[in-house]
């Protein structure tokens, strides 16, 4: 089994036991793991590559999170993300990707502007052509975009957990010629109020782009992603 390399650049902000702990984060979110299944300390310390210190602590930390839950003298065992957690954490994106469009409009660099654009455009092209994979990377970095532009790395560090834990619900939401076409075209409105310097609608125009995401979802049973 291959190991997890942890070999990275002397500049990597996170702890071995950090990497450990995005990695089983990672794989718990995309589905690796069933809810309920078991996470064994000596199995993932093999399978990575590292000795059970590092697991444990990651364990410890995914609890805190919610993701696993720890009973003593048996074992860790997967929680998930339940339908009110999903629920939850869109309504709470949705002010903050409003908050994180209006601090953007503030502090949005003229590379980043451009950047943002040319994401638009192309986001049109891939929908058009029902090129959803290439779709779904675009939706992915527009929000990268704004995040980084928004100047703050306290919002962008949140903001980019939330958008991990969504991350399978929202591929699934963007298979979809509707929505996935509409979600480029709120795109490049709240594009234009960031361009325009219009904080205010930019704000507005955001927190819906979320909500309205939230309610295609629902509206499709696309919650059934997180249960597959």
């Amino acid at each position: 089994m291959a190991k997890f390399d942890v070999k990275q650049e002397v500049t990597d902000k996170f702890s071995l036991r950090g990497r450990v702990f995005h990695k089983l984060r990672d794989d718990i979110l995309s589905g690796k793991y069933a809810e309920h299944e078991e996470l064994k300390e000596v199995a993932i310390g093999e399978e990575l590559g590292v000795s059970r210190t590092p697991v444990r602590e990651a364990f410890r930390q995914l609890e805190l999170e919610g993701l696993i839950q720890i009973i003593p003298n048996k074992g860790a065992y997967v929680t998930g993300i339940t339908e009110k957690d999903v629920r939850d954490i869109y309504m709470i994106r949705s002010l903050l990707e409003g908050l994180c469009a209006r601090w953007a409009t503030e502090h949005i660099t003229k590379e980043q502007m451009e950047e943002m654009e040319e994401n638009v455009y192309l986001a049109k092209f891939h929908a058009d052509k029902g090129h959803w994979e290439q779709l779904a990377e675009l939706d992915n970095r527009f929000h990268d975009i704004m995040y980084e532009a928004c100047d703050s790395k306290m919002l962008e560090h949140q903001l980019k957990d939330f958008h991990q834990y969504v991350l399978r619900v929202r591929k699934k939401t963007l298979n979809n010629a509707n929505r996935g076409s509409k979600s480029n075209e709120e795109h490049e409105k709240i594009m234009l109020a960031i361009k325009a310097g219009d904080a205010d609608l930019a704000e507005k125009l955001a927190n819906e782009h979320i909500s309205n995401a939230y309610e295609n979802m629902v509206k499709n049973g696309l919650y059934e992603a997180y249960q597959k």
